[in-house]
């Protein structure tokens, strides 16, 4: 038996020997092997240019044969050495890479001399490689690394072209070649199908060896346009050819095969064997250019491609003849293409704008006028030549994922709203609803697929594709808004939590789609925006399930998790495994959710609660870890103090929305539940009151009591931290369990200045008082509006900002012109209407109203009984402009559900004056503007179609915050990208802010100039002053969405920082860009139908 001896124990000579002599010997080796191919190489050449080598294409080759075999192992020799090569050559010189990349492409550029008759009949060496790597796998991998793809790009370009050349030649000889092949109605022979069979081959006829090489340079040519080196070399100059070869030229050359590829058996489509059709390897070329966004663009994205792929298309479309062979595989595949086209953002602006929107001419449509008028006529059935078609269905759902990778863009919907294709795809679901409900279901215990017919199965699978489809509507406000239109909401909502239980299955065992939950959490933000989705959410069982998986987080942990060592103690105040949940619920959470779902709902308070009684609902959730007033509670609760504060943190974001605090606070006297543990929370005192415990729970219900207690902007409220210093101080903020707060958290605020008259200003008012008759009197103010925001905009407050609106709102509502709406008169009866009860929601607004109001010393006593009056004549004269709806949504079973944040703010603006306010908006809702800044204004008002109103969609949400997403994503794109990145939207917090008019977000004076603003200015105004908003917190928003809790900074946070003013250039620049567009979607409220 041998032995080896450790190196240490080994003789001085023997370490010698191995440490210098065998590095050299292997070296030596590897030199060797590397003269070898070149010598192969070299020999090969050699041979190919004797005379001794007469082979012809034309004779076919006999493989059988001992020469010709002689051949193929040298060539194989050389060709496994090609593939070898790359994995090791980066450790040698590179002048031996070099040599054998230059013998190599020297041999396959040999030909006959050119005026050799039998030249273009000449077997080159070329045509011995493809037959043994007919894919072209050796050039794959030589420019797979950077190392060897500089040196062979750089071969190819200065000595070498004459191999792109050729290869480009046969191309287009095969394109010719199956252009009279089809135009004879002959079918062309189809080798891809022969070469896949098992059976040994040994002779190749000569039509076969010039597809094999076809097949070689196509993939060569495929490979080498990934690169941008690759690109350059084009154009080309062939020698049949007069003009150049482009890049565009030879991707539409691409396309093309597509058309002319041998049609196929049903069975040879279904077989996942190696293919060699025309079709399938440029699908696979396409498809990789498609990921690689320089290639695409380089390639792809031009009208000429884009032209040559809708061909097909536009022939069908204008019934003429179609020279397609195989035309429903044909589809399949373009619309595989423009598929993954659509899904990049350039690739989208190429479909709808066309490949250079400046040269976009109006006689030529840019490609989604095609596609979505062709997916129509495909789901009408109004296509001849696919009637009957086994594949009618596949080609329908292709097409209708190309429009859903537009429609789910706000600029892809806004090009194919008025096609109408909700309707249509409504329209096809209604009829395959019909059909799927006589499916039999399966009986218990037998074979599903014995059970359900192949095309039952059919039949189910293209409801579910078409209610995808549908679903897909509501990634933007105004799909949303269309999707509600179709009335598949319901079946919509039921589907998509059918396919996110499957996924979370599919989770479970590692099987996940990132990119596929950031659109499943946009798509579920957007619809907790609105009453009727947060509906079907609830009834769906969607939130029960969410609900029960959230308890299983707090109180009970994963089942599936083997516990091998204790659950450490949380450190975040939000356990990182009950972050997504708690993100997840915030964007369910939005005001018309809450108050669908909690709207009279009184919370249990039951006497006893189990351990393992699981929450079903919201209110359950508010019961259990909120409004925790009882001893009950607080024993069911396993991890009490994590839960309690998980729930804390849920009330203070929900609490930023001043509508949800009003509704909350009405019903379920959440401030006084607080007050009353902080009570509780005190140390034992032999006399006297204790002091306050300071733990998380208290610094948590102090934090909330602060921030739901106080209205106010960034500059006039202090909210107290939730985080203890270091010191002999941790919490310097004074606790409470009684009203009223502490003065420690009131700003000061600073006292009005007296502001010098300048001729600017003085200008301003005097046109605006008198405005005689000038034809641009509107324009006119605006511009001198413009002028002073820009140079002193503190000027605009107080008295001189509640003349210029009332005396400018007048004016323009006295014109006829400028009235969008035409409203009836109405005259305020203080004593009629003060019979009126306010809600509880209303009073407790006013009381909110009049403590910030004063705090600003904006009013004085007696202000309550103004406001009251102010808000009960609104209420009255806007009910005279509604119109009767029956509907189960909660929202639309009186008045509206909220508070006119709107009205108290012009409250505020007028100093408390009700008759100077209450004028001011009866003038004030005439105009376009009121339909926006106003929400209340359109509360079922019968200025709106009935299916508006019944929708409970407000135009803000379905307009300005579908054009809100629609331009934050051309002028913000990385804010755009960290809204999807979260799984939330624009549109929600845009909504929030909007109908609370910033109030707590901005400064009172900012506040001032948005209202200006938006009446000055126009409507259009308010979705500018947003984009600018995200501008302002452009970096802020980027670090957020880095810590994942982007939806929690933008509801809590103020806009510190933030001046109407300084962003006023920014808004003129957008109105420039934007504005003909959105005041004509704003205008068209009244008649949104569609």
């Amino acid at each position: 038996m041998s032995h080896v001896l450790p190196e240490r124990h080994l003789p001085s000579t023997v370490k010698l020997y191995k440490k210098s002599v065998l590095p050299l010997l292997s070296w030596s080796w590897a030199v060797c092997f590397f003269l070898f191919v070149c010598f192969l190489a070299q020999h090969l050449e050699f041979y190919f240019l004797s005379g001794e080598y007469s082979l012809r294409i034309s004779s076919g080759l006999d493989v059988s044969n001992a020469d010709i075999n002689h051949i193929l192992k040298k060539v194989r020799l050389l060709n496994e050495y090609q593939k070898e090569a790359p994995s090791s050559w980066i450790r040698y010189p590179e002048k031996y890479m070099e040599e054998i990349v230059e013998s190599t492409l020297s041999l396959l550029s040999v030909k006959h001399d050119p005026n050799h008759p039998a030249s273009s009949d000449f077997l080159s060496p070329i045509y011995f490689l493809a037959l043994l790597d007919i894919k072209a796998i050796w050039f794959k991998k030589w420019t797979h690394a950077h190392y060897s793809r500089t040196v062979i790009l750089r071969l190819l370009e200065k000595k070498y072209k004459s191999l792109i050349n050729a290869a480009v030649q046969q191309c287009l000889d095969y394109f010719e070649f199956c252009k009279a092949a089809f135009s004879k109605t002959s079918r062309v022979n189809d080798f891809s199908q022969q070469h896949s069979n098992n059976e040994q081959k040994f002779f190749y006829t000569g039509s076969e060896l010039q597809y094999i090489y076809f097949v070689h340079s196509l993939c060569l040519l495929g490979r080498l346009l990934i690169y941008k080196q690759g690109r350059n070399l084009f154009p080309v100059q062939l020698k049949n050819k007069k003009d150049c070869v482009s890049l565009t030229d030879l991707l539409v050359l691409f396309t093309q095969l597509i058309y002319y590829s041998p049609s196929y058996s049903k069975e040879a489509l279904t077989a996942h064997t190696d293919n060699y059709s025309p079709a399938s390897l440029v699908m696979e070329i396409l498809q990789v250019f498609c990921d690689q966004t320089g290639c695409a663009t380089d390639c792809l994205y031009t009208d000429a491609v884009m032209d040559a792929l809708l061909k097909p298309l536009q022939s069908l479309l204008n019934g003429t003849e179609v020279f397609i062979n195989c035309l429903e595989t044909t589809l399949i595949d373009v619309a595989d293409i423009l598929a993954r086209i659509a899904a990049a953002e350039d690739g989208l602006s190429v479909l709808l704008y066309g490949g250079n929107k400046n040269s976009a001419k109006e006689n030529s449509p840019t490609a989604v006028h095609i596609i979505v008028q062709f997916t129509k006529k495909l789901l009408h059935d109004d296509i001849s030549l696919l009637s009957g078609s086994e594949l009618l269905q596949v080609v329908k759902g292709a097409f209708i994922f190309v429009c859903r990778q537009m429609y789910r863009t706000c600029e892809g919907l806004q090009m194919l709203i008025p096609y109408g294709l909700h309707e249509s795809i409504g329209e096809a679901w209604k009829k395959a609803s019909l059909l799927s409900e006589r499916v039999p279901t399966p009986a218990t215990g037998a074979d599903s697929t014995s059970s359900i017919s192949l095309d039952s199965k059919n039949i189910v699978l293209w409801e579910e594709t078409l209610l995808d489809a549908l679903l897909n509507f509501s990634a933007t406000p105004k799909g949303l808004f269309l999707l509600h239109s179709t009335g598949a909401m319901s079946d919509c909502v039921s589907f998509m939590f059918n396919s996110l239980s499957k996924k979370h299955q599919a989770r479970v065992i590692g099987q996940t789609n990132e990119h596929e939950e950031f659109d499943n959490g946009v798509i579920i933000a957007q619809m907790a925006t609105t009453p009727t989705a947060a509906v079907a959410l609830q009834s769906s069982g969607f939130i029960k399930a969410f609900v029960a998986e959230l308890w299983a987080l707090l109180e009970c942990g994963k089942d599936d998790v083997r516990i091998t060592q204790p659950k450490s103690t949380p450190v975040d105040p939000i356990d990182q495994s009950c972050q997504k949940s708690f993100l997840c619920l915030i964007n369910l959470l939005t005001y018309p959710a809450v108050f669908e779902l909690l709207s009279k709902q009184d919370i249990p308070n039951k006497p006893t609660y189990s351990h393992r009684e699981v929450p079903t609902d919201i209110i359950n959730i508010i019961d259990r870890i909120i409004i925790l007033n009882s001893e009950a509670k607080i024993h069911s609760l396993f991890n009490y103090e994590q839960s309690h504060i998980f729930g804390l943190r849920l009330l203070n974001v929900l609490c930023c929305e001043l509508n949800t605090l009003l509704l909350l606070e009405t019903q379920y006297k959440v401030s006084q539940v607080l007050l009353t543990a902080q009570e509780e929370n005190v140390t034992e005192a032999s006399e006297g009151p204790g002091d306050f415990i300071v733990d998380s729970l208290s610094v948590e219900r102090n934090h909330v009591l602060v921030r739901i207690n106080l209205i106010g902007g960034p500059q006039e409220r202090i909210l107290p931290l939730r985080a203890l210093d270091k010191g002999s101080d941790p919490y310097p903020w004074p606790m409470f369990s009684s009203f009223p707060l502490p003065n420690c958290y009131l700003a000061e605020v600073p006292r009005k200045a007296d502001f010098r008259q300048d001729k600017v200003l003085d200008k301003l008012i005097s046109i605006v008082q008198n405005p005689g008759g000038q034809s641009e009197w509107a324009e006119i103010c605006r511009r001198q509006f413009c002028k002073i925001m820009k140079t002193r905009p503190d000027t605009i407050s107080g008295a001189i900002l509640a003349e210029l609106i009332e005396k400018f709102v007048l004016h323009l509502s006295e014109n006829r012109s400028n009235c969008y709406f035409s409203v009836g008169r109405y005259e305020a009866i203080d004593a009629d209407v003060k019979k009126e009860n306010l809600s509880s929601v209303q009073q407790l607004g006013i009381e909110m109203t009049v403590r910030y109001g004063k705090h600003l010393n904006l009013l004085k006593e007696h202000a309550e009984n103004e406001l009251c009056f102010v808000l009960m004549n609104c209420e009255q004269f806007l009910k005279q402009q509604q119109r009767a709806v029956v509907s189960s949504l909660r929202c639309l079973q009186g008045c509206y559900a909220g508070y006119d944040w709107f009205a108290s703010s012009v409250f505020l603006i007028m100093s408390g004056d009700g008759e100077k306010t209450l004028t001011f908006l009866q003038q004030f809702s005439h105009l376009l503007v009121s339909a926006f800044l106003w929400i209340p204004r359109l509360h079922m008002s019968m200025h709106l179609p009935i299916t508006t109103v019944e929708s409970g969609i407000h135009p803000v949400y379905f307009c300005c915050a579908h054009y809100i997403e629609m331009l934050l994503k051309a002028e913000l794109p990385l804010v755009f990208s960290a809204f999807h990145v979260s799984g939330f939207t624009p549109s929600q917090i845009c909504l929030q802010w909007i109908t609370q008019c910033f109030w707590n977000y901005m400064d009172w004076s900012e506040i001032c100039h948005y209202i200006a603003t938006c009446i000055f200015l126009g409507p259009d105004y308010q979705v500018y002053m947003c984009i600018s908003v995200f501008r302002h917190l452009q970096q802020d928003i980027l670090k957020h969405t880095e810590a994942q809790d982007l939806q929690v900074f933008l509801k809590e946070e103020a806009l510190h920082g933030f001046r109407v003013t300084d962003y006023l250039e920014y808004m003129e620049s957008l109105e420039l860009l934007y504005r003909p567009m959105l005041l004509k979607d704003m205008r068209n409220i009244r008649v949104q139908n569609t």
